[in-house]
């Protein structure tokens, strides 16, 4: 059977590592079954404890010190007992440790069981039951050589030796419990640097659909009304003298070539670019006086305000963000004012930034109801914000309404 290296990486790995690691694991389950690399190192644990056991089994019955045969026997009983507990080491580490502890009072051959009970209590564990657990089976040595000498070793040698032992495989297990720590940080730290990068990649994303939304509806919803106008009254004065009709066709076909090009020219900015592939620039305050010439030709009556000296001296992003600021409001006025005259106030220097108002009195008459109304307003308070600075607008007290913006100059 062919499995993922994923999987054969996990063989090797502790179970608690691997559970970590596994993003598709059940939060409700609490135990993790046993890795290859588990029963491998258990079964070096059993070795281990047997080992340590036997060595002290043979030294008991060549030395027993004094005691009788039913204690060398109940020594050798209880060690063999705790070796095979050491199995299940990893399913109650502290109920083992405490019960090693405990098993050292009566038998020395327990001993290699207790310190592998001590190093997965530690690995297990937090350090204050390692804590408990190892004083108290410390201080229980120091009865355990009173009641049981060593013939070989002076009593506090004794006691300091299997401290040192204690302490030793107490000190290991920390060890490998903060290598695994910080493997999981680290496991962790990944997922939340992927997490986030996503997060980044779908808020990049959104901003740009943002972006064409925006372009798009400032480019081309000023040309589309355009056609409107036209379309408009070519519809309701079809008796209009032929000159009329051909000036308003013009519009329409020149409108129409304007929006097709502004549409290049949206798709040339979305790629990066400060221009498309004909070269078309990018408007700019400069390109107010065509705006405004446009919008007369539709009609309107527009009255231009532009009291700063140099038009081309302002920064073109500055300059770009008034243009789309005044292009849309004229729209709007253009669609919710009909037959009411708009004033265009552009002013600012260097010091004091760029200032710019589109306002218009009451419409004359009754004005239908415009679906969508509102939309474009919430983008060019967008827009001025992006810029870094502020727009405003809102109904005079003559009926009328005004949009006034403020931006840096750079």
């Amino acid at each position: 059977m062919d499995l993922d290296p994923v999987t054969r990486r996990k063989w090797f790995l502790p179970s608690a590592i691997a559970a970590e690691l596994d993003p598709d694991r059940q939060q409700g389950r609490t135990r993790a079954r046993r890795t290859l690399r588990d029963w491998l190192v258990d079964f070096a644990c059993f070795l281990v404890a047997v080992f340590i056991g036997m060595v002290a089994a043979d030294e008991l019955s060549r030395n027993p010190g004094g005691l009788s045969g039913a204690v060398v026997n109940f020594d050798q009983l209880v060690g063999a007992l705790s070796c095979a507990a050491v199995w299940a080491r990893r399913r109650w580490p502290f109920g083992l440790a405490v019960a090693m502890a405990l098993a050292g009072i009566v038998s020395t051959t327990a001993g290699g069981a207790a310190l592998v009970a001590y190093f997965t209590l530690a690995v297990h564990r937090p350090f204050r039951y390692c804590a408990w657990v190892g004083g108290a089976a410390v201080t229980l040595s120091l009865v355990f050589f009173w009641l049981r000498p060593d013939p070989e070793l002076p009593y506090v040698a004794s006691v300091v030796l299997n401290a040192a032992f204690v302490a030793t495989a107490v000190a290991w297990g920390m060890f490998v419990r903060a290598r695994r720590q910080l493997l999981i940080a680290l496991r962790d730290r990944a997922r939340r640097a992927e997490s986030e990068a996503a997060l980044r990649a779908e808020q990049a994303q959104r901003l740009a659909r943002e972006a064409i939304a925006r372009e798009m509806h400032d480019v081309l919803a000023h040309r589309l009304t355009l056609l409107s106008v036209h379309a408009g009254a070519l519809e309701f004065r079809p008796d209009a003298p032929q000159e009329e009709i051909a000036r308003a066709a013009g519009v329409i076909r020149e409108s129409a070539h304007e929006a097709l090009q502004d549409l290049r020219q949206v798709i040339g900015v979305l790629r990066g670019g400060d221009a498309d592939d004909s070269g078309r620039p990018q408007p700019t305050l400069a390109a107010l006086d065509t705006l405004v010439a446009e919008s007369r030709e539709a009609d309107m009556k527009v009255v231009l305000d532009l009291r700063v000296s140099e038009p081309k001296a302002v920064p073109a992003a500055t300059g770009r963000t008034a243009y789309r600021i005044a292009q849309e409001a004229l729209t709007n006025a253009r669609k919710h004012a009909p037959g009411a005259e708009v004033t265009v106030t552009v002013a600012g220097t260097p010091e004091e930034g760029l200032t710019l108002t589109v306002s218009n009195p009451a419409p004359p008459g009754d004005v239908p109801h415009v679906p969508g109304s509102g939309q474009g307003l919430i983008g060019l308070t967008e827009r001025a914000s992006l810029a870094g600075g502020r727009l405003s607008h809102g109904t005079r007290p003559d009926g009328g309404f005004q949009v006034e913006a403020w931006l840096p100059w750079g």
